[in-house]
């Protein structure tokens, strides 16, 4: 019996591991917030990454986020 697996559908599942200091702050609320809303890091890093690659605007939005202080932004609310 033979298993042909293509060199993409490998290529896919390729997860590179990595390591990053963050501030505790952000994380403690980020991991409160992942519970409530079933998300993980893997997946915020996974679409910031992409995005940061595929999408100027995110891109600079990016660059130019200084602020990492946890006040929300006023949001209007349509009716």
């Amino acid at each position: 019996m033979y298993i042909f697996i293509s060199k993409s559908a490998m290529e896919k599942n390729k997860l590179q591991l990595t390591s990053v200091k963050v501030h505790g702050h952000l994380f403690d609320e980020f991991k409160v917030m992942c519970v409530r809303t079933k998300f993980s890091l893997q997946k915020l890093t996974d679409r910031a990454m992409h995005l940061y690659l595929t999408d100027d605007e995110f891109r600079k939005q990016v660059h130019n986020h200084n602020n990492l202080g946890l006040e929300k932004k006023a949001t209007a609310i349509s009716e």
